[in-house]
């Protein structure tokens, strides 16, 4: 199959990186910019995306759609695109990438073969290209193979399943594990924080937890740059975890751990501007003074 041209939708941390490294194997790679802010168009432009006029325009030009964005959103914009491929009568694959339940998925999936396209489901576990080793693509389902051609363009990706579903489960079970440690650790924090007891909380831990120590001065002061796109994620981990019987409780508690920082001012910084000196401690002082009061 001809993968030419791909799109990438939306041209964020990931999308943007996702997108260079297949530019720089080959493809060509667009995207649409329309209502998108300062900070999407230079991703866009560092990773050489060509911007095109409107979702009509993708549809017409990719050959293959991959949906990276925000999970609130996944939904909305497979039907945006639905529409177009209605109008248009041309069919490109459409490769969801968020972090979306099972359930989720599976209402995607159904939007976009109704309207006579390839549907893949895909989960992403790692690091944007570019920071370390290559992101995992795991993808699931009976039409696959598009996606496999790109293993080896910056990505890795790797088969989870014949059945759609599956690899958003991957990438569901897989969050609850990171994400829901990193907000495990800020809420254990902030509780000693506020009760006074936070410095000699860290002695300890650096006497018998000095690698769980170690993790959260490595990540919990820089969450909030992420914190607004990952309330979603956690309330799709409840959803997959509730699906298969186990209480969905801990990831809501997850999700409100992340609504507090997302009200915090570091939550207006992003990756390429953070303030990577901050300290655990720094954090921690700003941090509580958006937790409801006493």
């Amino acid at each position: 199959m001809n993968l030419e041209t791909i799109a990438v939708l939306m041209p964020g941390d990931m999308g943007h990186a996702v997108g260079r490294v297949l530019r720089q194997h080959g493809h060509r790679v667009i995207t649409n910019l329309t209502g998108r802010g300062e900070h999407s168009r230079n991703l866009a432009q560092a990773g050489g995306l060509e911007d095109v006029a409107s979702f009509a325009e993708i549809v017409a030009q990719a050959d293959m759609i991959l949906s990276i964005l925000p999970p609130a959103s996944a939904l909305s914009l497979a039907e945006d695109i639905v529409e177009q491929i209605t109008n248009l009568n041309r069919q490109p694959i459409y490769v969801d990438c968020n972090a979306i339940s099972p359930q989720t998925a599976h209402e995607v999936g159904r939007t976009i073969s109704e309207s006579g396209a390839s549907f893949i489901d895909a989960g992403i576990i790692g690091s944007a290209p570019g920071r370390g080793s290559a992101p995992r693509f795991y993808v699931s389902g009976s039409e696959v193979e598009p996606m496999l051609q790109l293993d080896g363009k910056g990505i890795q990706v790797i088969e989870a399943g014949e059945s759609a579903g599956q690899a958003s489960a991957m990438k569901m079970v897989y969050a609850a594990l990171t994400k829901g440690t990193w907000t495990l650790h800020t809420a254990i924090m902030m509780t000693a924080q506020r009760l006074g007891v936070r410095d000699a909380l860290i002695s300890e831990f650096e006497n018998s937890q000095s690698a769980a120590l170690a993790a959260m001065r490595g990540r919990v002061p820089f969450i909030p740059a992420d914190s607004g796109r990952w309330v979603g994620e956690m309330e799709e981990i409840a959803a997959t975890f509730e699906q298969a019987g186990v209480t969905p409780d801990f990831h809501k508690a997850a999700a409100e751990v992340f609504r507090v920082l997302e009200q915090t001012p570091y939550a207006q910084e992003t990756r390429g501007n953070m303030d990577t000196s901050r300290s655990l401690e720094e954090a921690l002082e700003i941090y509580v003074q958006y937790l409801p009061k006493l």
